[in-house]
């Protein structure tokens, strides 16, 4: 079975994510199994431990949310578990009807809420798992760490980079964004990307996206490619900057990230510019907080 090979971009790179959670939200563990004869995949959710308190008790009453995505409409429930920072599931979840192949496309998301009987249910923590990188020839069993619900007041943004030294092409792909800051009285923003190719702090080459109206979660879907040669790679960075696009006034900066091999960036920036150097002609693909300024 081939994991993560020759794949061309797609709904599963947008969920891998190898950063480390911004806050301590807790872990969960969980085993995954299928069933060749039944074309089955079972899910055993067993435990959480050092969940956050989320009541005023200093407790909280967590249940775990569990979906198969792309498809968000067939969402299934453990039981809810009262006041407990540390509470033991056991149950045990059916997935029928899934060929392995069908399956290395799907995402499985398990997502920690504390119940709350009279208000919303508050967003514990969650984990995204790319079922293409689960070995089903085993039984894996997973502690994962609980990354906080998105609170970032800029947004995220996914971006591919990709370097070919034989014809010294740089390719940027703008994939999507989520998240992002509202700027507008309606509670959305119109976001566009502009992209400046610098050398040190000279901008040599400026290009953007289309705009997308009415929208914190814009799939841009868009590439573009710059003339650099090897030796100047290291040299170079990118300024990616998510703008809200405004009919009237000055067009408004949502957030941005500095693609960039050197350590002015921040480190997922850097390690991105890296895995690119270091895998000449592959598509890196990762996500990035977008930052204020």
């Amino acid at each position: 079975m081939a994991f993560l090979q020759n794949r061309s971009i797609s709904l599963v790179d947008m969920y891998i994510d190898n950063s480390e959670p911004s806050e301590n939200v807790g872990q969960i563990h969980f085993s995954l199994e299928y069933d060749f004869q039944n074309t089955t995949l079972i899910l055993k959710i067993i435990q959480g431990k050092e969940l956050p308190a989320k009541d005023l008790s200093g407790t909280s009453d967590p249940y775990v949310r569990v979906t198969l995505l792309p498809d968000k409409k067939h969402r299934l429930e453990t039981k809810i578990k009262r006041r407990t920072l540390n509470p033991r599931w056991n149950e045990t979840f059916y997935f029928e009807g899934f060929p392995i192949q069908k399956l290395q496309s799907r995402v499985l998301h398990l997502h920690v809420f504390d119940y709350d009987r009279f208000s919303r249910d508050d967003s514990i923590g969650e984990v995204f798992l790319p079922l293409c990188q689960v070995d089903f020839s085993e039984k894996p069993s997973f502690w994962k760490a609980l990354k906080p619900p998105a609170k970032d007041k800029c947004g995220e943004l996914l971006t591919s980079l990709c370097y070919h030294p034989s014809n010294s092409v740089l390719t940027l792909t703008l994939l999507k964004a989520r998240n992002l800051k509202a700027k507008d009285i309606n509670g959305k923003s119109d976001p566009y990307v502009k992209v400046w190719l610098q050398f040190g702090d000279k901008r040599i080459e400026k290009r953007k996206t289309a705009i997308f109206k009415c929208t914190l979660n814009p799939v841009f879907n868009d590439s573009f490619s710059f003339n650099v040669p090897w030796e100047k790679i290291r040299e170079c960075s990118l300024d990616v900057q998510v703008m809200d696009f405004d009919n009237i006034g000055r067009n408004e900066l949502i957030g941005r990230i500095l693609l960039a091999g050197n350590n002015g960036s921040g480190a997922t920036e850097t390690k991105h510019w890296q895995d690119m150097i270091t895998k000449p002609r592959q598509t890196i693909v990762q996500w990035h907080r977008l930052k204020p300024e």
